[in-house]
């Protein structure tokens, strides 16, 4: 187990250091996230080529839910004048399906990022495997 730990912060490691232009480059440089027992929620905050500035976990809830605010979330992208950013969070059951308040909380955050007039790429959920709401086309952006 702690092996299989090691390799996933191994890989989101080398995962960060390409551009995060895919759901999958995304998820892959996230992939500590599977690890946790608890929903955390992140943002990755991108510059212009889509690499990664810093990651901030802005959330920490219980095992099947994680309050977050949009204020919470653009903070730091406006704190670190991110061109980009994609919302990550983990579900730890392993289960990627989103739920109701995954959906609202991405149509928030999407209407706010297009006010800010920063990039919203994609809002990923880790588990298993991992669900992309850009690839279920709730979000209009393209990478």
């Amino acid at each position: 187990m702690a092996a299989l730990s090691i390799s996933n912060v191994a890989d989101a490691e080398l995962a960060l250091s390409a551009p995060l232009n895919s759901a999958e480059a995304i998820y892959r440089a996230n992939l500590d996230m599977k690890r946790f027992h608890q929903e955390v929620v992140r943002v990755v905050l991108l510059d212009s080529q889509l690499r990664c500035i810093t990651k901030v976990d802005i959330a920490r809830g219980t095992v099947n839910e994680s309050l977050a605010a949009p204020r919470e979330i653009f903070r730091p992208a406006i704190i670190h004048s991110a061109f980009a950013f994609a919302l990550i969070h983990n579900h730890p059951s392993g289960e990627s399906t989103p739920s109701q308040a995954d959906l609202q909380l991405t149509r928030r955050v999407a209407a706010a990022a297009e006010i800010l007039q920063i990039n919203f790429l994609d809002h990923v959920i880790v588990g298993r495997g991992y669900f992309s709401f850009q690839e279920a086309g709730v979000l209009g952006c393209q990478f």
